[in-house]
């Protein structure tokens, strides 16, 4: 079999060259994100995310919300639209954790007014810098039309996660998408790109009991989380088991 082309390699998946144009093929592999604190290799957590992004990117799609994904290859690949990413990091935040509680002094767990967005500027090298707007118009890395396009995308995604977390038991504290442009001759739109999986997700078990005013009284991530979540959504492949517990991101 030829070998394939290797377009691009991250932490935790590669890309190659499809087999159709205009296509990639992404490898999940089982070493995490630098943004999740958990062991370096988890032996299976890449299937796992695998499962678990086409269950999240079939579904958008079902509803109307375009995305890079195509189909699932195997247990580790699956086949996706090539796109041209904009280098951002979109989060979509509806509890106060991590980053905020730290910036803002705001409890950890306080359930937030309405769901904020904040943008990230993808560059490992600067550890991936929050942004806003300006910045982003003014050096060009997406327009004005861009970045309400993203917002409009970013909370019907989180509006779908919400609920479908909801309804098995867990809290969608925060996420992070990416977005890519593609064309169809000269019109373009915007789609979820990259994947969706515990890697970019902060969730909580609601069997953790809420204190008064909306604020958890210790909030914590899910125990080993990337099996429990497969699990609870019915995607879990029976020879796949790992113990970790990521946190988010930014």
């Amino acid at each position: 079999m030829a070998r394939r082309k290797k377009v691009y390699e991250g932490k935790a998946k590669i890309l190659y060259e499809g087999p159709e144009p205009g296509t990639l093929v992404q490898y999940f592999k089982d070493d995490s994100s630098p943004t999740v604190a958990a062991p370096s290799t988890l032996e299976g957590k890449g299937v796992l995310n695998n499962r678990l992004s086409e269950f999240f990117m079939t579904g958008l799609n079902q509803i109307g919300v375009p995305t890079h994904f195509i189909r699932r290859l195997n247990m580790r690949e699956q086949l996706v639209r090539m796109a041209e990413i904009i280098p951002l990091e979109v989060v979509v935040r509806n509890f106060s954790s991590g980053p905020m509680t730290a910036r803002l002094g705001i409890p950890e767990g306080t359930q937030l007014p309405r769901p904020i967005v904040e943008y990230y500027y993808k560059d490992s090298r600067l550890n991936s810098p929050l942004v806003a707007e300006e910045h982003i118009v003014a050096f060009g890395w997406a327009n004005q039309q861009d970045l309400d396009d993203i917002i409009a995308l970013s909370l019907r995604v989180n509006d779908f996660l919400s609920g479908v977390m909801m309804g098995v038991g867990i809290r969608l504290a925060d996420f992070k998408i990416e977005v890519g442009r593609i064309w169809a001759g000269d019109f373009m739109r915007l789609i979820v790109a990259d994947e969706i999986s515990p890697d970019s997700c902060r969730l909580w078990d609601l069997r953790v009991p809420e204190g008064s005013e909306g604020v958890l009284t210790d909030p914590q991530p899910m125990a080993d989380v990337y099996t429990e979540l497969a699990r609870r959504l019915g995607v879990m492949p029976s020879n796949v088991t790992h113990t970790t517990k990521p946190t988010l991101i930014n």
